[in-house]
């Protein structure tokens, strides 16, 4: 059950990772930005969630221990 839960949650960060870096992608072409200027901040807001996502998790790690 805990490893279900384990890839559940890593799916879902994962989702909403790409979900964050589609949506920055879009709106810096929106913006005007070229298509290498776009992947990276794609890349950028990509690598942010997943970084947050890590950051939460050791947090919580630490106070449940």
């Amino acid at each position: 059950m805990t490893v279900a839960v384990a890839l559940l949650s890593a799916v879902l960060v994962i989702v909403v990772a790409v979900l964050a870096a589609a949506g920055a992608g879009k709106l810096s072409r929106l913006d005007g930005a070229t298509y290498p200027a776009a992947l990276t901040r794609a890349a950028t807001a990509f690598a942010a969630v997943v970084t947050l996502a890590a950051t939460v998790t050791a947090a919580l790690a630490a106070l449940l221990t």
